[in-house]
């Protein structure tokens, strides 16, 4: 074996141990790339589940929402009944029982005038 042979094999072993070197980072990436992996199967297979529930649920609220819509227009509706019913009854009611109070002022102002007059 000549010298040269020797610097010949002393590379190569010198370029296997740096390939070695280069080659554990490049392991350990690769087991941090299966881990992620995992942790995106993993969540994705929690998540999906809590997806489907809140659909589910936005699905119900809504379904309730229009419940409650329907209510709300009802009384909606009830209360303008009651307010025309209100306006009806005091425009029906409200002048001859003002007309009925307002004689009654008279009639008790003109008792008192009377009954002052007496009593002196």
């Amino acid at each position: 074996m000549s010298v040269g042979d020797v610097a010949g094999l002393l590379g190569a072993i010198a370029f296997l141990i740096l390939v070695g070197f280069l080659a554990l980072p490049l392991v350990k990436l690769a087991r941090t790339f299966d881990a992620a992996t995992q942790s995106v199967k993993d969540i994705t297979a929690h998540t999906v589940p809590v997806l489907d529930e809140t659909a589910a649920t936005v699905a119900t609220t809504n379904a309730q929402l229009v419940k409650v819509d329907a209510v709300t227009t009802s009384a909606a509706e009830i209360s303008q009944n009651v307010s025309a019913l209100t306006a009806l009854v005091a425009a029906t009611v409200g002048g001859p029982l003002i007309k009925v109070a307002a004689f009654s002022y008279g009639v008790r102002q003109a008792m008192s005038g009377l009954a002052q007059r007496f009593s002196r």
